[in-house]
């Protein structure tokens, strides 16, 4: 009876998550629909809320944007508009380290994470997985001596937060694996095991 409850639950719980985090996003998405006149909202229009159809202009929206923005015009209209954030104190700091972070992350052929890495951490002898994301720059460089590695150390199970790290490349492994299956191995705490063979992720 245990075997057979633990498998249930084996598989419930991956979809009940699954549906609770695609309800949320939606959920979030749905709130486009406050950008509408009332008299155009789907409740005065049809006398009820539908769940998805914020979705769905939250997305004509990106993708209108997208197209507009890819013109000479929509180009000229995106720079006078980030002229006038950068012109604002406090807007221009948050603005910035914002745009920054998601042209990193979402720019076409960009690569936020470079590379699975093992390093040490939080103290010697206690390994995890890392990633590449660069090297030190600016003032930084100047007082690291010898050849430094930009890192980040995710937390497990939610690996959107974690530690930013700047490590010698002599202390970093790097590991024959993709950035997704390192993903997932953070993800899953160790549980998903990477597909490949083990003595394929300790090289230098």
């Amino acid at each position: 009876m245990k075997k057979y409850l633990i498998t249930g639950l084996l598989i419930w719980i991956p979809l009940s998550i699954t549906i609770w985090v695609l309800d949320l996003i939606v959920s979030m998405m749905d709130q486009s629909l406050l950008l509408l006149p009332p008299q155009y909202q789907p409740a005065a229009l049809i006398g009820r809320q539908i769940p998805g159809i914020g979705a769905v202009l939250t997305v004509f929206i990106v993708f209108l944007t997208g197209v507009l923005a890819s013109n000479i015009l929509g180009r000229r209209l995106l720079d006078l508009w980030e002229y006038i954030l950068g012109r604002i104190p406090v807007v221009k700091t948050i603005y910035s380290g914002v745009k920054q972070v998601s042209d990193t992350l979402f720019a076409p052929g960009g690569q936020a994470f470079r590379k699975a890495l093992l390093v040490q951490y939080p103290r010697p002898g206690s390994w995890t997985i890392a990633f590449l994301t660069g090297h030190p720059g600016g003032d930084v460089a100047n007082h690291l001596h010898g050849e430094y590695l930009s890192i980040y150390v995710p937390t497990t199970p939610n690996p959107t937060s974690g530690f930013f790290l700047m490590m010698p490349r002599s202390d970093v492994i790097e590991l024959d694996m993709s950035v997704d299956e390192a993903l997932t191995y953070v993800i899953s705490m160790g549980v998903v095991p990477p597909g490949k063979s083990e003595d394929s992720g300790h090289k230098k």
